[in-house]
Formats: C-alpha cells, sequence, structure tokens
C-alpha cells in the first residue's frame, strides 16, 4: 500500500499537464518579447527608454502581484484564481497585439503581467496540495523540465514570428495556445472550497507596504546594473532605500500582527526546514540570475561574439538544467535533498571555475563542457529545495508559502545582479583608468567577477548540510501540524549524519 501511495497516478500527471500548459505561456512571455523591440520602436518611432519598458513593466508586474495570491486561493479557490489568471493573461496579450502606440503596448503589458504573476505561485499551490508530502519532488518535474524550456526557446520563436508575421504575433499567438490552456484546466481541475473565516479578510495595508515596496526595489536593483554612478545615483538611492524601507515596515508590520493573516505570512520561517530551504532559494536566484548577467557579456565583450551566437553557446547550461530536472524529483523523493543538493552546488561551483580563467583564446569545448556541468548543477538544487521547503508544511500552510517561496528567489535574483553589475563596473572602471582598457584586461575584470561568482555558490554548501536526509519508510499522510500551520522537518526525515 505504501508503495502504490508513493506512484504518481494518471490524476496528478493529468494536473501536471495541466499546470504546464499555462506555466509554459508565462514563463516563455517573459522572453519572447525581447526580439520584437526593434520593430516595435521603427513602428511607433519609440524611444529605447520607452521600449525598455514593454519588457521591465512585465516583469514588475509579476513581482507586484505576487504576495496577494495566497490569500487569493484562499478566499476564491486555487481552480478560480488558476481560470482568472489564465484568461486574464489572454484577454491581455490581444490588447498587447492590438496596441496602437508604445504607451498603449505598456499599459497592456502590465496588465498581462498581472495575470502572468499569479501563474507560478498557483501552479505550486495547486501541485503541491496534490501531490502530498511523499511525490513533490516527481510532481514538480513533471512542470519544471517543459517550464524550464520556455526561456529556452522563447527568443527563437519570437524570431520566426517577427520575421514571417510581425512583432504583433508574439502576443497572439498565446491567444489559441492560451485559449487551450484554459480548457484544458476548466475540465481537468478538481474545484475546491475556498477556506472560510479569517483567510477571507484581505491585509489591505500590508498589501499596500509590500507589492509597491517589492516592485521598488526589483526597479531599482535593475536601474542599479545600468547606472554609472552605482549606489550613488539618486534613482536607484530612491528606488532601493524606498522600497526598503517599505518592506521592513511590512515585516516589523506582520510579525507583530494578530487580528488577520498578513498577506504574506512571514511566522512560517520560524519552521527550520522552510527556513533553510527559502536561504538556499535565495542563493540559488543570485546564482543563477546573477550569472546569467555575466556570461552573455563575455561572450560577447571578451569573446567577440555577436549576440545571436553568445545566444546558442548558452545553450548547454539550458540542456544540463532540463536533465538534471529530469533526475533530480525522483531522486529526491527516495533519497531526501540534503546529498543532491550538495552535489548540485558542488558541479556549480566546478562548472564556474573554467570561467575565472577563461581569456580571449579559450577553447569554446571547454566552456561548453563548464556550461553543461552549470546546468547539471542548478537543475539539481532547485527541485529538491522547493520540495523540501514544502514537505515541512501542513497542506493549508501551502497558499500562503507558494507566495513567499517566489518573492525570495527574485529578491535573490535582484540582488545577486546587481552585485556581480556594480563588481564588474569596479573592475572595468579601474582597467580604463589610463585609456581604452585591453582585451586582456577586459578578461581579467570578468575573471575577477566570476570568481565572486563561484564563491557566492560555494557559501551555499554550509546551510546545504543542514537539509533534510533520507526520508522515513513510513505511510505518513503529511507531517504533524504546529500552531503556526507549519511542521516540523523530522516528521518526514531522519537526521542523518
Amino acid at each position: 500500500m505504501a508503495e502504490n501511495a508513493e506512484k504518481l497516478d494518471a490524476r496528478l500527471v493529468k494536473l501536471g499537464a495541466v499546470i504546464v500548459c499555462g506555466a509554459f505561456l508565462s514563463a516563455m512571455d517573459a522572453t519572447i518579447v525581447s526580439v520584437s523591440l526593434d520593430s516595435v520602436g521603427r513602428e511607433f518611432c519609440a524611444p529605447l527608454s520607452s521600449l525598455q519598458w514593454v519588457a521591465a513593466g512585465y516583469l514588475l508586474s509579476l513581482a507586484m502581484v505576487v504576495p496577494v495570491t495566497g490569500w487569493a486561493a484562499e478566499r476564491f479557490g486555487a481552480r478560480r484564481m488558476w481560470l482568472f489568471a489564465l484568461s486574464l493573461f489572454v484577454g491581455a496579450s490581444a490588447l498587447c497585439g492590438a496596441a496602437w502606440s508604445v504607451e498603449s503596448l505598456i499599459a497592456f503589458r502590465l496588465l498581462q503581467g498581472l495575470g502572468g504573476g499569479l501563474v507560478p505561485p498557483l501552479a505550486q499551490i495547486l501541485l503541491v496540495r496534490a501531490a502530498g508530502p511523499r511525490r513533490i519532488g516527481r510532481v514538480m518535474t513533471l512542470v519544471s523540465v517543459p517550464t524550464q524550456l520556455a526561456p529556452i526557446v522563447g527568443p527563437s520563436v519570437g524570431g520566426l514570428l517577427v520575421h514571417d508575421l510581425g512583432w504583433r504575433w508574439i502576443y497572439y499567438i498565446n491567444l489559441p495556445l492560451g485559449g487551450i490552456a484554459v480548457l484544458f484546466a476548466w475540465l481537468a481541475l478538481e474545484k475546491d472550497t475556498p477556506a472560510p473565516g479569517e483567510s477571507g479578510r484581505l491585509d489591505v495595508l500590508g498589501l499596500l507596504l509590500l507589492s509597491p515596496g517589492l516592485t521598488a526595489l526589483l526597479y531599482g536593483l535593475s536601474v542599479l546594473e545600468e547606472s554609472p554612478d552605482g549606489f550613488g545615483s539618486g534613482k536607484v538611492l530612491a528606488f532601493v532605500g524606498g522600497g526598503a524601507v517599505l518592506m521592513a515596515v511590512f515585516v516589523v508590520r506582520a510579525l507583530r500582527q494578530r487580528a488577520m493573516p498578513p498577506v504574506v505570512d512571514l511566522r512560517l520561517f520560524g519552521n527550520r526546514a522552510f527556513a533553510l530551504a527559502s536561504g538556499l532559494l535565495f542563493l540559488l536566484g543570485a546564482t543563477l540570475f546573477g550569472a546569467m548577467f555575466l556570461l552573455p557579456l563575455y561572450y560577447q565583450q571578451v569573446q567577440g561574439h555577436d549576440a545571436l551566437r553568445a545566444g546558442l553557446l548558452l545553450a548547454p547550461q539550458g540542456a544540463g538544467t532540463v536533465i538534471a530536472l529530469a533526475l533530480a524529483g525522483a531522486l529526491v523523493d527516495r533519497f531526501g535533498p540534503r546529498y543532491i543538493v550538495l552535489t548540485g552546488i558542488a558541479l556549480t561551483v566546478l562548472g564556474t571555475l573554467a570561467f575565472t580563467g577563461a581569456g580571449t583564446g579559450t577553447n569554446d569545448a571547454l566552456l561548453t563542457g563548464a556550461l553543461v556541468l552549470r546546468g547539471l548543477g542548478l537543475g539539481a538544487v532547485a527541485t529538491p529545495l522547493t520540495a523540501s521547503a514544502y514537505r515541512s508544511l501542513t497542506k493549508d500552510a501551502v497558499p500562503r508559502a507558494a507566495p513567499a517561496l517566489v518573492i525570495v528567489q527574485r529578491i535573490g535574483g535582484s540582488l545577486g545582479t546587481a552585485a556581480l553589475a556594480v563588481l564588474l563596473q569596479g573592475q572595468l572602471g579601474r582597467a580604463d583608468g589610463a585609456g581604452e582598457p585591453s582585451a586582456a584586461a577586459v578578461a581579467d575584470a570578468f575573471s575577477t567577477t566570476f570568481w565572486w561568482t563561484a564563491g557566492l555558490s560555494a557559501v551555499a554548501l554550509v546551510p546545504a548540510l543542514f537539509l533534510p536526509g533520507r526520508p522515513r519508510d513510513t505511510e505518513n499522510a503529511g507531517p504533524p501540524e504546529t500552531d503556526d500551520g507549519s511542521s516540523p522537518a523530522s516528521a518526514d526525515f531522519e537526521r542523518r549524519p
């Protein structure tokens, strides 16, 4: 009986397929639009300063809506919110395709981001609730592998659509695909009952603090990457400082709040296993997104490749990630997250070290192998950490946990990218003190920055040692509940030295 309880039945596989249909669209839209900006700028005679908001506005809108997801799933039901999110995304896509100016396109992209931003946390809520603690890893794999392919194929698909049909079809393509996703969800998702009582009360003040604070912080960090003055820029200080203050006020208020549940329940971080997994996801976000900022620049500024070839040379990392994701889910359900995550971190560090000594003439085959190692490492870390975070919680706590995990990883990604951008900028600034830097000086600047990237990855080895070990061979339906809706990680895992 225990063996049957751990198998992925047809119901879970069908749920995974439904989630993939929606999650793939949302993930692909974050990258597919970039190849259309040149055509949009020519048609609307729009400057680059306006065009950047077509992409940035979507990403900031994604961040703004995440905090409300847990409350909405409890208040209205996860199935209903999933259908609403996809419908909003598809409707906004139609409006984007019909845009008559760059200003209208930006406005419709913000609306599209509100729908797309609900998708990742809702996907986790639906999957974790259905899978239970013993099958989370494999169910996450069902969704993660196709979703990880979306950012890889996005620019290629976008290029074909722009070339053959025009930039508007970047958005119109979402109509038939999104319609299919909505239909599948309508037919396949089981109805859930909204939670009564306090879950129906929205923490409006908390939302007004957290959503603008998170959005301002992420925008300020994105501006920091391009600012020659770094943190000395008034614009950067205003957005980063203002966002940090709003979020700090939210944290103090949420920890003291008792009258109603806060929009993101910070008391979940009192659960050791959840806090540990969240911290490692923060570092994963910094390592993943920070390196994805550095690697294309390295191939273009040091190796001298154009943007297209640089993108193709990065494909091995995506391939390695997909391979690791396909294997990690079953392994974490069987062996627990500790040794899989440690192996993944080690592979990520080894793959990054190859770039610390890379110069203008470094062999592409060596760097390709290093990227495959990085991809394998990153893929081996992501699913086990997510599974570990959710395994330590009760079913009722999942809607509150999903937005927290998404926020933590996005802040980690933005901070990591900004920190590495400032570091690289400083290295290049010292190199060009006497004029235009030589190719060797530019390579040295990137080498130093990659050393910091490897070090950031290696830091995660220490907390990863405290992750749970092999799952106990018991028939638990789930971990026991505590007062805050969380549960001790020891309920599902045994600690092994």
